[in-house]
C-alpha cells in the first residue's frame, strides 16, 4: 500500500490538530506539510506495529517536538511566535492530551502512545488541563445556528462550562449586527445559515471589526481540512461532544485573551490568575 493511501484518509484530522495545537492554520499547516516532506525524503518513516493513525499522530508528535522548542533547518515551518512560545512552557504535554482524546477521539491508552507517555500521566494531564479551563479561561460568547434545537443545545454547554453566551444568531446579517453590539470574546458559528448565507461570511465580516476566535461547527470537517486555501483554525464536527466543545474553546482562549478580561483590566477590576 502506499504512503497516500495509507496515511491519506487521517490528513484532514492531523491539520486540525496541528492547527489547534499551534493557534492558526498557517503554522499547524506548514509542520504538516514539513512532516510529509520530511515522510517522502525517508529521514522518518511511520512505526509498522501499531494501527497508521496512531504511527501518524506520534510521528507529527515526535517531529513537532523536535523542531518546534529548538528551531529545525527547513523554511516551510514559520518562526515560533511568541503564543506558541508560550505554548511551549506551560506544559504541552497537558493540552495535547485533551486534544488528542477530546478532539481527536483517540482512547487514553493510544493518546498514551502517541505522546509516549504512561496512560496514568496521560490522564493526570488531562484533568490538569480541564481544571485550568474551569478555572481561568471562560468568556462571552456569540453562537451562529439556524437549528434552534442545537443553539439551545450549544448554549445549555457552553453556560454550564462558565462562559456566558450573549447571543444566539440565525443569519449573517443578524450575527454582525450582534458581534457589533456584544462585542463577544469567542464565536461558535455553523457553516449553512437559516437564509442560505453562509457562517463562514459572517465570520469574515465580524472578524473585519473584532479580533476574537472563531470556532466552526460542521458536519462535514474534512471539507474545511484540506490546506488548500484559508480555512478555520478551530473546527468541531457534528454531533458534538461537551469534552470536545470544552477543550477547542479552552484551546482557542488561550491563543486570545478575552476582550472581556482585557476590558476589566482597563477599569482595574479584579482577574484571576491565568494558565
Amino acid at each position: 500500500m502506499t504512503m497516500t493511501a495509507t496515511i491519506g484518509p487521517y490528513l484532514p484530522y492531523l491539520r486540525r490538530y496541528a492547527r489547534s495545537l499551534t493557534g492558526s492554520q498557517a503554522s499547524g499547516d506548514a509542520y504538516v506539510r514539513a512532516l510529509l516532506e520530511s515522510m517522502l525524503e525517508g529521514n522518518v518513516t511511520l512505526r509498522q506495529d501499531i494501527p497508521p493513525r496512531i504511527a501518524l499522530y506520534r510521528l507529527f508528535h515526535e517531529f513537532w517536538t523536535a523542531s518546534a522548542p529548538h528551531g529545525v533547518e527547513n523554511e516551510s515551518i514559520p518562526e515560533l511566535s511568541a503564543v506558541e512560545q508560550r505554548l511551549q512552557a506551560l506544559q504541552p504535554s497537558n493540552r495535547e492530551a485533551l486534544l488528542l482524546t477530546a478532539v481527536e477521539g483517540f482512547f487514553v491508552h493510544e493518546a498514551a502512545i502517541i505522546l509516549d507517555m504512561p496512560a496514568d500521566e496521560v490522564e493526570n494531564a488531562i484533568a490538569s488541563t480541564l481544571q485550568a479551563i474551569d478555572r481561568d479561561l471562560t468568556s462571552r460568547i456569540l453562537i451562529i445556528e439556524d437549528e434552534m434545537i442545537i443553539a439551545l443545545d450549544l448554549e445549555n454547554l457552553v453556560t454550564e462550562l462558565g462562559h456566558t453566551v450573549v447571543g444566539i444568531a440565525t443569519t449573517r446579517e443578524e450575527a454582525v449586527r450582534l458581534a457589533k453590539e456584544q462585542e463577544p470574546d469567542l464565536v461558535l458559528a455553523d457553516i449553512q445559515l437559516a437564509d442560505g448565507s453562509s457562517g463562514v461570511d459572517a465570520a469574515s465580516d465580524i472578524l473585519n471589526t473584532l479580533s476574537i476566535p472563531v470556532i466552526f461547527i460542521t458536519a462535514f470537517p474534512e471539507c474545511l481540512l484540506t490546506g488548500e486555501r484559508l480555512e478555520p483554525t478551530y473546527l468541531i464536527a457534528k454531533p458534538f461532544l461537551r469534552d470536545t466543545v470544552k477543550a477547542t474553546i479552552g484551546q482557542a482562549l488561550f491563543f486570545h485573551k478575552p476582550a472581556s478580561l482585557a476590558r476589566s483590566a482597563e477599569k482595574g477590576e479584579p482577574q484571576r490568575a491565568s494558565a
